[in-house]
């Protein structure tokens, strides 16, 4: 019985945390419930992140994952979704990143990393991730 305690106690503890490999960069972009606007902050932040990172164009590629809560059903939460990257990805282009160094992968709903069962998970739900990967040569 001890055993299946110690399981538990691991998967509660784990709840809520991005696997994370240790070469990438993260940044995430927070929104409001129903909104694909970013703030002049956060894009201000962002901005000043990318360019803090010496030779971000020829060192990494940028993958943008964005995340809703589950306010609204599935089909608006894709629609969400898919708003919230086009958003950061129109960010990003306006600064001189290239189209072509940008993926995205709208998760809409599904794969939530914080707990939708309350307020605090469902506003952390509410994101787009900037991630930077290492290219391997």
């Amino acid at each position: 019985m001890l055993k299946g305690v110690t399981i538990l106690i691991t998967l509660v503890c784990c709840y809520g945390t991005q696997a994370q490999h240790p070469d990438e960069l993260r940044k995430s972009i927070y929104f409001g419930g129903g909104s694909y606007s970013v703030d002049e902050e956060q894009a201000a932040e962002l901005l000043h992140w990318l360019d803090s990172i010496p030779d971000l164009l020829t060192r990494y590629e940028i993958q943008l994952i964005s995340h809703t809560d589950p306010i609204g059903g599935r089909e608006y939460n894709q629609w969400l979704s898919r708003m919230r990257s086009q958003t950061v990805k129109e960010i990003l282009i306006r600064h001189n990143i290239p189209e072509t160094k940008i993926t995205v992968k709208d998760w809409g709903l599904d794969n939530p990393v914080y707990s939708n069962t309350t307020r605090r998970g469902m506003a952390m739900n509410r994101r787009v991730d900037v991630i930077l990967y290492p290219i391997v040569y």
